[in-house]
């Protein structure tokens, strides 16, 4: 299976390449926790110099979106550094009065830096995001134009150029953003480029006797899917080198978003915000060096063998429990201890990368790391209870009055683990219902977790009173994974693995009674 994920693929250009420097790149330079957010966040000369000098390896040009945050010092930097051009940006908000700050500065910049500064972005999606009107828009940006000598734009989403044409007659050329991932009806990898030349032929319709500039355009490497399309390395790297040699020849320029990938973001997009960058954000290291192969999973290795460890230690358990409880398990028991180790041991692996790239912050960890153990411990237990003939504890096995309670160690760790388990799956499902956007899809973990729990409860008897706890999430689990479904479309297959595993979750609950496990 390993094999088969992590093959990697060939591209006929390589995505960066040395020897065919991309036109320009989107940069930001914060790093770790640094982030715009804050308003007292200020990038060091230093670390913006470092990052200047790997960029100008790879492209002859950069793409800035603000002058706050020590972002002011790029036009010098690249001056000092050589070989670098810069776009720059102007970031425009409903603060009319920090607005007109900016302006000034970026009007200073580029009478300071005449050879460098090539183009003036005034505003990127301030009409997306409804922060200023049309008429405010197209005033600052002639304003600026009576001030500098070089061409002034504005960049949207291309649909809101279409929305608000009136723009076109105030820029010197056109600036649009085609981001196939996120358009309202997501585009697959494999169509992206076409996507971005059939949008771009449109604009240069729409918009004649212009230049069309692609101001941004790329893909995820992480995160989660929008109907077909599916953040990943390969992806990343097949889209990045098919729009690239696109615009090489129909001859247009284009501005890949970004540089380094920007983990603040992803306090804002979720998981896939952080991941659109060229460059590593931990390392800063290219992340398609050419020549090296393109894989989903470049440590599969490891991932191969961490998880055939797990399977052989859910076996283990499962023989040393038999030896010390000698009893004559049936063969469905056995079959159950087969499956949650195979089960847990395949996807130990992308469970275990889906934590690195998907956690941010201390919640983040905590919340998925503990979805991640609990996918480990489930098999482990399990397959304790399987050899011995326990079944499943309720959550009143473990939370219920005490005198009603059947304690051991095996059904308050199972039961915790229940509960973890439960409180997770359901706090994700609603979250798909209420606020999806940004939220990842936790298929490895939570089916580690769950199968097990699905095998065991076929030993608990059909008797007794339902509680109203396991049928609660049951309830929310089913009803759910069922408006998910629906929601996420049929070609979302992170969806849809993840809502099977819901309604199996549902099920497993459902058919909890409140009798207290056999001893």
């Amino acid at each position: 299976m390993w094999w088969w994920l992590a093959t990697p693929i060939t591209l006929a250009r390589a995505p960066i390449d040395p020897a065919e420097k991309v036109q320009c790149v989107s940069y930001a330079p914060f790093r770790g926790e640094q982030t715009p957010l804050n308003a007292w966040t200020h990038i060091d000369a230093e670390q913006i110099e470092q990052d200047l000098r790997q960029l100008k390896e790879i492209t002859d040009c950069v793409r800035t979106y603000s002058m706050e945050n020590g972002l002011d010092q790029v036009p010098a930097i690249a001056a000092k550094v050589g070989g670098l051009k810069v776009l720059q940006g102007i970031w425009l908000s409903s603060n009319r009065s920090k607005n007109f700050e900016q302006a000034a500065l970026a009007i200073r910049l580029t009478k300071e830096f005449p050879a460098i500064i090539t183009a003036v972005i005034v505003g990127n999606e301030v009409l997306l995001r409804g922060e200023m009107t049309t008429a405010d828009l197209v005033a600052i940006i002639r304003m600026v134009k009576t001030q500098v000598s070089v061409p002034v734009t504005y960049a949207d989403v291309w649909e809101f150029w279409l929305k608000n044409r009136e723009v076109y007659d105030a820029v010197d050329f056109v600036t649009i953003h085609i981001l196939p991932y996120w358009e309202d009806m997501p585009v697959k990898a494999k169509f992206a480029a076409a996507h971005v030349e059939a949008i771009r032929e449109r604009m240069a319709v729409a918009f004649p006797g212009k230049e069309i500039l692609i101001g941004e355009t790329g893909w995820p490497s992480e995160g989660r899917m929008r109907d077909g399309a599916l953040p990943s390395r390969t992806n990343q790297a097949r889209v990045v080198s098919e729009i690239l040699s696109l615009a090489k020849a129909q001859k247009f320029r284009v501005n890949l978003i970004e540089s380094y990938d920007q983990p603040w973001k992803r306090k804002l997009e979720g998981t896939v915000g952080g991941y659109w960058g060229l460059y590593d954000s931990v390392r800063r290291s290219l992340k398609y060096p050419p020549g090296e192969p393109i894989s989903n999973f470049p440590y599969w290795k490891w991932y191969m063998g961490t998880g055939m460890g797990l399977s052989v230690l859910v076996f283990a358990v499962a023989l040393i429990t038999l030896r010390r409880r000698p009893w004559t398990p049936r063969f469905s028991a056995w079959l159950g201890v087969a499956i949650s180790a195979t089960t847990a041991g395949s996807l130990l692996g992308i469970g275990t990368d889906k934590l690195y790239y998907e956690s941010y912050g201390i919640g983040g960890w905590l919340l998925w790391g503990a979805l991640l153990a609990a996918g480990i411990l489930s098999p482990i237990f399990c397959a304790q209870a399987m050899v011995i003939g326990r079944s499943l504890p309720t959550f009143l096995d473990l939370l219920g009055p005490r005198e009603g309670r059947k304690w051991s160690k095996l059904t308050a760790v199972l039961g915790l683990t229940l509960a973890v388990t439960a409180v997770i799956a359901a706090a994700t499902a609603l979250g798909f219902v209420f606020d999806p956007r940004y939220k990842d899809f936790p298929y490895a973990a939570l089916t580690m977790a769950v199968v097990p729990f699905a095998l065991l409860m076929l030993n608990r008897p059909q008797i007794g009173q339902r509680p109203i706890a396991e049928s609660v999430f049951a309830g929310v689990l089913a009803l759910s994974a069922v408006f998910v479904l629906f929601n996420e479309g049929r070609d979302n297959w992170q969806s849809l693995w993840t809502c099977t595993i819901y309604l199996l979750f549902a099920l497993t609950l459902w058919r909890a009674r409140a009798e207290q496990t056999q001893e």
